[in-house]
């Protein structure tokens, strides 16, 4: 993450630049980021009011949703809106406030901050399964302006007596060094998981596939038990989100790599989301099985060779599978309305 993108926020711990406009370089070409007045990606600002005669969904996420390494026209949330009225809506605004390398946590700030007063009538919550590491860290690194990777605070939630607490808000704007950090800080650090200097090596020298296939290596062991405190800390902050809405819910894990790969299983994952969802009385969409339909050399191509977000084929294969469920919804909507 190159911090010119950015600005600080004193809640979130930052956005995108409002009325941003850049090329960013990538292996596919490079590819153009817009972003709006309220600092989302959007190539219009998100209006309080519904357009009259409209839908409009609210779709939440993190670099995934954002669209890391695509143009705003060809992230899933654009190409549903248009599509969606093909199978049988009224016109829809989907309106994505995605923001890359954020947790569910941030997330969730995001819609009290940005979204909670804007009008809609379904919300989409996509959790990429890794941020059930993000939601339990208090700092996090990123590259700087001058691309030197440097640790950010993070505003974070914490369960205390049973009640989510919020903590460091407002984070702190100025990097930390590591000798700043007492032991407890340093443990909250997020690497990206277990065995960070063989993670590092093995992606160096090129052979993270093969060894994740060889070893089948379960990179998210906190979802093996719905009494894991990074699985409790999540599952209260997505229970509180979701109670505090009054639209319905779409809640949609997105798999990592390895999963679509199948060479680590999804299992864990799905069970706790599918438990969360049943006791909630939300709607799951879990795009994996679809996505597992796709022949594996065309799914490979989901995804960039070294960069493991969505290609245009990949937001394009979400898409189909996100457009029956929404539209349902949709239309279940309009039923209950008439």
């Amino acid at each position: 993450m190159m911090r010119q993108l950015y600005e600080y926020h004193p809640v979130v711990g930052y956005r995108y630049i409002p009325r941003l406009r850049v090329r960013i370089l990538h292996e596919g070409g490079g590819y153009l980021i817009q972003v709006n007045e309220q600092g989302f990606r959007a190539d219009r600002p998100f209006a309080r009011a519904r357009t009259p005669g409209h839908r409009r969904v609210l779709v939440f996420g993190d670099s995934f949703t954002a669209g890391d390494a695509v143009p705003n026209r060809q992230r899933y949330t654009e190409l549903l809106e248009a599509r969606l009225p093909d199978a049988g809506t009224p016109p829809v605004e989907v309106y994505n406030f995605g923001l890359s390398s954020t947790g569910t946590d941030q997330q969730y700030l995001i819609w009290r901050e940005f979204a909670r007063d804007i009008e809609h009538d379904l919300v989409v919550i996509a959790v990429f399964v890794e941020n059930i590491r993000r939601v339990a860290a208090q700092f996090r690194p990123h590259h700087d302006e001058h691309g030197v990777e440097r640790l950010y605070a993070k505003p974070y939630f914490r369960i205390e007596n049973g009640t989510l607490q919020l903590c460091q808000v407002p984070p702190r704007r100025e990097p930390y060094e590591e000798h700043e950090l007492d032991a407890a800080q340093a443990a909250a650090v997020d690497h990206g998981g277990r065995f960070l200097v063989l993670r590092k090596m093995v992606t160096k020298l090129g052979m993270r596939d093969m060894v994740q296939h060889l070893t089948q290596y379960q990179p998210l062991p906190h979802y093996d038990s719905p009494a894991s405190p990074a699985w409790r800390l999540m599952r209260a902050i997505l229970t509180q989100w979701i109670r505090a809405l009054d639209r319905p819910v779409l809640l949609m894990p997105l798999p990592l790599p390895q999963h679509l790969d199948e060479t680590c299983d999804a299992a864990p994952y799905q069970a706790r989301f599918a438990e969360l969802a049943a006791d909630l009385g939300c709607r799951l969409h879990d795009p994996l099985p679809d996505l597992l339909r796709i022949a594996p050399a065309t799914r490979r191509r989901l995804r960039w060779d070294k960069d493991i977000h969505f290609t245009p084929a990949g937001h394009d294969a979400l898409a189909r599978s996100l457009q029956p469920v929404i539209a349902d919804m949709l239309g279940a909507g309009l039923a209950r309305a008439s």
